[in-house]
């Protein structure tokens, strides 16, 4: 298995092109080609990328020499940087041996040309638009998957400059995306206990995540977190108590009925259960985990999985995302906003709000700690509604500003389907019952987005992340191949 450093950044595969013919006929363009791609593979460095170059491809055998050493890096995303024109026929083999999806770089040098003065040579080095459209078609008719993404190689002034820095945004969240698509597929999700008993939406088949993501499901017994929270020692319990504190406030008892007071006894066991938790992540080598058991009559899976929220609250802010009820699927929608750099809490819709037109939206834990609006509140709960069970929850909201919500759902047809949304978390108010809940407004009214959202067959949890991700969640899709609908 490889370092958990090289699995975060996308591999991308780096291949320029240009017309062997030009060579002898244009002296200097090869090299002043040569020296774009090293500003694009530079660019591409500097973006996270890991670059592995197949220098300038002009023949169909470079070509092929191309595409055999992305198959033998294992590429995550092959960039095809237009130099200037080549026939098709000598790109193509380039990205036929990998299969990994492609971006086709339509990058000028300069924003425009002395037309009267200037000469073929130097049209030559501004021509990369020329074959952009012949490459499209071929590689469309192979049923290779790519992108295009057009505009200025080099930084320009005034009018120009637009096209040099969207397009390098661009590629940054195609880089990014690529490096999402990398982690999901060498990811290990531990699935802890069972599925809430009777929530269809979120039953799960996990040789569709094996096969759709790559990621690979590890199961896991209670016997599996009992054996790691009885090895917990003193000295392991103390030090997860003091990241306790630092993490959060302690609650005084609420208005609720079911509130209580956080105990030692209650933090004690909740530390200890995060130790086990830590063990257990370390052991599997887990980067994600779904979990529940129900329990009964206070026996000790009842206890143990009571005592889960705390723990997987802060795994989830160190980017072990822990989704409860057995959500397998909203898990991996929490990973990939959280390697999206924009956190991902476990949620669901709580109530519409017709005064101020904003939807209310929480769960009773985990919460993602990290992207909380202040310091999240520890409460004592006395029970868990609806399930078996009594102790810390989690109360916080998420920060104010811009946010984006992402479902990962399910077809009829056994596919797997991204439902996202962006938005914005407002001040206000919230439900103090030891829950997550923040306040969000989306560009439809609460009802008419409501209408359109459940329209798509969501799951009823989503994760909720800081910051508008929709650009870079379209170029996801676009990569895992999956179907992204947005409402909004």
């Amino acid at each position: 298995m490889q370092p958990t450093s090289n699995r975060s950044q996308a591999r991308v595969g780096v291949f320029g092109i240009g017309l062997a013919a030009y060579w002898p006929q244009f002296e200097g363009l090869k090299e002043r080609l040569e020296g774009y791609q090293r500003t694009v593979e530079g660019r591409l460095a500097d973006l996270g990328a890991q670059v592995v170059s197949a220098g300038l491809v002009d023949t169909a055998p470079a070509a092929q020499a191309a595409g055999d050493l992305f198959a033998r890096e294992n590429v995550d995303l092959i960039v095809c940087y237009v130099g200037t024109y080549a026939t098709s026929s000598q790109v193509l083999p380039a990205v036929q041996r990998r299969r990994a999806p492609v971006l086709i770089l339509n990058l000028q040098p300069a924003p425009a040309m002395d037309y009267p003065n200037v000469d073929t040579g130097e049209w030559l080095a501004h021509c990369c638009a020329c074959c952009v459209p012949e490459i499209s078609n071929a590689f469309a008719r192979s049923r290779i998957q790519f992108n295009v993404v057009s505009g200025l190689l080099l930084p320009a002034e005034g009018h120009a400059a637009q096209y040099h820095d969207r397009a390098w945004r661009e590629i940054g969240e195609w880089v990014q995306a690529a490096s999402v698509l990398r982690q999901l597929s060498y990811s290990r999700l531990g699935f802890l206990g069972h599925t809430y008993p009777g929530m269809l939406d979120m039953y799960s088949d996990f040789t569709m995540h094996h096969a759709q993501l790559g990621a690979h499901i590890e199961l896991l017994e209670m016997d599996d977190l009992h054996a790691r929270v009885d090895a917990v020692t003193d000295d392991e319990i103390a030090a997860k108590i003091a990241d306790i504190h630092a993490a959060f406030a302690i609650a005084k008892p609420g208005r609720d009925q079911i509130s209580q007071p956080v105990t030692e006894e209650a933090l004690r066991w909740s530390a200890r259960v995060a130790c086990g938790l830590d063990r257990l992540v370390a052991d599997f080598n887990l980067n994600g985990l779904a979990y529940y058991y129900r329990g009964l009559n206070g026996n000790p899976n009842e206890e143990l999985g009571a005592g889960l929220i705390v723990g997987n609250s802060l795994l989830t802010a160190r980017g072990v995302p822990a989704a409860g009820e057995g959500d397998l699927k909203t898990c991996v929608a929490m990973l990939i906003m959280d390697r999206l750099g924009a956190g991902g809490s476990y949620t669901e819709f709580y109530a519409m709000d017709f005064n101020e037109d904003f939807i209310l939206m929480g769960h009773d834990g985990p919460g993602h700690v990290a992207i909380s609006e202040g310091k999240p509140l520890l409460r004592g709960l006395g029970l868990f509604h609806g399930k078996r069970g009594y102790g810390l929850s989690v109360e916080m909201k998420v920060k104010t500003g811009p946010i984006t919500i992402l479902t990962v759902t399910q077809t009829a047809d056994g596919r797997l389907k991204l439902l996202a949304a962006e938005g914005e978390s407002i001040p206000g108010p919230t439900m103090q019952i030891g829950n997550t809940n923040s306040r969000l407004k989306f560009g439809l009214d609460p009802a008419e987005f409501m209408n359109r959202w459940a329209q798509e067959g969501p799951t009823h949890h989503c994760a909720l992340g800081v910051g508008h991700q929709l650009g870079k969640l379209r170029k996801l899709a676009r990569l895992l191949d999956l179907e992204l609908v947005v409402i909004g």
